[in-house]
């Protein structure tokens, strides 16, 4: 089970989490030991071990 309530931004959490998730089912290797655990959960535990982070996009001035 993941704990969220020490991040300071669960939407951020999930919004990343989600993303890496499917990169993970598009065939990506996992950054984590795999185990026996899901996707979902494998990109769960790469968000909190920091080993993806979230990419700011460049804000365009159009």
């Amino acid at each position: 089970m993941i704990d969220r309530s020490k991040l300071s931004n669960s939407f951020e959490f999930v919004v990343t989490a989600g993303a890496r998730a499917r990169q993970l089912m598009a065939g990506s290797t996992p950054r984590v030991v795999v185990g026996e655990h899901k996707k979902t959960t494998v990109a769960q535990q790469e968000v909190i071990t920091k080993a993806v982070e979230k990419i700011e996009r460049e804000k365009s001035g159009k």
